[in-house]
């Protein structure tokens, strides 16, 4: 396909993105004919049905949704490559795609990113929640926030600020059942278990400077930290949680820490982008903004002064 059609498949994502003709003419300030025409040009040179059109809506075919994911990915990179020619002095734009932890997410860098945002106005934001790790190159994401080494060699990391686990419990069930003081003890402790992909996540512990794990044994499994933390906070058990979960909770007495001695090595926190692209300055600047706001300490780590 020649890149002189480029402007078809722009009108396609524009058609598929506001589920209308009439809708996408009006964002391209174009006549519904002419979007029309433009689809109708596309499907013909693609010898495939991309769109199904009734009267009340519009649907991508099966056709029509892989080729507009491919799509999206061929204009971000457009963009991309835009905006890598841009001078540092000029204000970042376009769409920025970034994933990261569901609370984590929510809790400390939402905040930030809505900042960010009221900062840099020509920057459009799609926020992806998930505790899974997508692909970034096959899903066209720009930037993700990730616990931990990344082991996938197309990747590059920069360390943003580092993330601890905490075994922890509410005051009153410690003044139940005691306080465990090696890992051993804690066969004799209901702990609170989460569930990742199925599985129970197992629990660090460093034991002469080694990482050992340990399966948690208990009758409560959740899929949610943050349900997870407030079932400790209701006195039903242990938890071993990031640090930015409880740190507030910590602060204010509700849970204490236990088996402190034998805390897990902390792990980065990091901006993960794919290495085969140039980074683009609106990731960059993010990047950048994020780390200023986390340059003393992060936020979760103020709660513990």
């Amino acid at each position: 396909m020649s890149l002189n059609n480029i402007s078809d498949i722009v009108i396609f994502i524009r058609v598929a993105d506001a589920g209308s003709f009439s809708k996408a003419a009006d964002l391209l300030n174009l006549s519904r004919s002419a979007v029309g025409k433009s689809i109708q040009r596309l499907e013909s040179r693609l010898s495939s049905r991309l769109i199904h059109r009734t009267t009340r809506k519009l649907s991508l075919t099966d056709e029509g949704l892989l080729f507009y994911q491919a799509a999206q990915r061929i204009l971000h990179d457009v963009e991309d490559a835009e905006n890598m020619m841009l001078k540092r002095h000029h204000s970042p734009k376009g769409r920025l795609r970034i994933t990261m932890p569901v609370a984590f997410g929510r809790l400390h860098l939402m905040p930030i990113l809505l900042d960010f945002l009221d900062v840099y106005p020509d920057i459009a934001l799609e926020v992806i929640f998930s505790d899974d790790y997508q692909d970034l190159i096959e899903d066209g994401i720009d930037l993700a926030i990730r616990f931990g080494q990344q082991k996938d060699s197309r990747l590059v990391q920069q360390r943003l600020a580092q993330h601890q686990l905490l075994v922890c419990a509410s005051p009153q069930y410690l003044a139940q059942f005691g306080q465990p003081h090696s890992p051993e003890d804690l066969l004799k402790h209901q702990q609170l278990i989460y569930l990742h992909q199925g599985r129970p996540v197992a629990w660090r512990f460093q034991v002469n400077a080694e990482t050992i794990r340990y399966a948690a044994q208990g009758r409560i499994r959740l899929y949610d930290v943050q349900a997870l933390t407030d079932t400790a906070l209701a006195h039903f058990g242990l938890i071993q949680v990031g640090e930015f979960l409880v740190a507030d909770s910590l602060a204010q007495g509700q849970l204490v820490e236990v088996l402190s001695a034998f805390r897990p090595a902390p792990q980065p926190i990091c901006a993960v982008y794919p290495s085969k692209r140039h980074l683009s300055p609106k990731v960059s600047c993010l990047i950048d903004y994020i780390r200023q706001r986390w340059q003393q300490q992060p936020t979760w780590r103020e709660s513990l002064k």
